[in-house]
C-alpha cells in the first residue's frame, strides 16, 4: 500500500557554503493513511522548518517528498498552492479567522477557492461546524467567541474539505489548560475517524496524547516511537465519551 507520506533524504539548507546552516539533514519519514503522529522538537531543532515542507510551504535543497503519489518537492509556487488547497488541512495556532466573517463563512471561505458551488460547500460548512461542536455558533463572528471555540472553528474550516491530512501546528498554544483538552480530544476523535493528523509541538505533554511521536534534534530524527500509552489513554476517551 502506498504511503500517504513519504520523505527521503529531505535537506534544507540555509547559507549554502562555509556559513550554512541544515535546517534537515537527511530526514528521512513515512506516514500512512489514518496515522496520528505528533512531530515535536525544541526551538532551533529543525520542527517549524520540517512543518513547512510537510505543508507545502516551502521546497526542499534536496532530497524528496511524495504527498498522497505526487512529488511535491520540486514543485513551483503555484503548484504547491494547489497541492496545499486539495491535500491539506491547516490548523493554526493564531487561528488565522478573519475577523468579519461568521463562524460559517470562515469555514466556506477555502471551498470557495476549490470552486466548490454553494450549496455545497455551506452544506459542508455545517456538518464540520457541528463535527466539532458549534452548530450553535454558526453566525457568531470571531470577537463573539471564546479563544477555544475561535479554535474550533478553525478545525471545522480544516476538516470542511475531507483533505487527506490535517496539519495542526501547536493548535493549543494559545489556549487555557481546558480548552487545550478539548481541541486534544477533537483531534483524537478525527484521527478514530480515518483521518491522518499530524500534531507539531514542543510540549512533551502534547506529544503524548498522539498515537506515534516522531522527535526532531539539530535537523535530524532522533527517534520514532509508537506511544504505549495511547490505547489505555483511547480507552479512557471512550469512557468519558460515554459518560457524557
Amino acid at each position: 500500500m502506498e504511503h500517504l507520506i513519504k520523505v527521503t533524504d529531505l535537506c534544507k539548507v540555509y547559507n549554502p557554503g562555509e556559513n550554512e546552516v541544515r535546517a534537515l539533514d537527511h530526514i528521512n519519514l513515512k506516514i500512512d493513511r489514518g496515522e496520528f503522529v505528533a512531530i515535536i522538537g525544541q526551538s532551533g531543532s529543525g520542527k517549524s522548518t520540517f512543518m513547512n515542507m510537510l505543508g507545502c510551504l516551502d521546497t526542499p535543497t534536496s532530497g524528496t517528498y511524495f504527498l498522497n503519489g505526487t512529488d511535491v518537492s520540486t514543485m513551483t509556487d503555484n503548484e504547491l498552492s494547489a497541492v496545499r488547497n486539495r491535500e491539506i488541512g491547516f490548523i493554526f495556532q493564531g487561528f488565522n479567522l478573519i475577523a468579519n466573517l461568521t463562524a460559517e463563512e470562515n469555514v466556506e471561505l477555502p471551498l470557495i477557492y476549490r470552486g466548490i458551488d454553494k450549496k455545497t460547500r455551506r452544506q459542508l460548512a455545517r456538518e464540520a461546524l457541528e463535527m466539532v461542536g458549534l452548530s450553535h455558533r454558526m453566525n457568531h463572528k470571531p470577537s463573539e467567541m471564546s479563544g477555544g471555540q475561535q479554535q474550533r472553528v478553525a478545525i471545522a474550516r480544516a476538516i470542511a474539505a475531507k483533505p487527506p491530512v490535517i496539519l495542526a501546528d501547536e493548535p493549543t498554544g494559545n489556549l487555557d489548560s481546558a480548552s487545550s483538552k478539548e481541541i486534544l480530544s477533537i483531534l483524537k476523535d478525527l484521527h478514530k475517524g480515518g483521518r491522518t493528523v499530524i500534531l507539531i509541538t514542543h510540549d512533551d505533554g502534547i506529544a503524548a496524547r498522539a498515537k506515534r511521536v516522531v522527535r526532531i534534534m539539530d535537523g535530524k530524527i532522533e527517534s520514532d516511537v509508537i506511544n504505549p500509552a495511547f490505547d489505555s489513554m483511547e480507552e479512557e476517551h471512550e469512557k468519558g465519551s460515554i459518560e457524557k
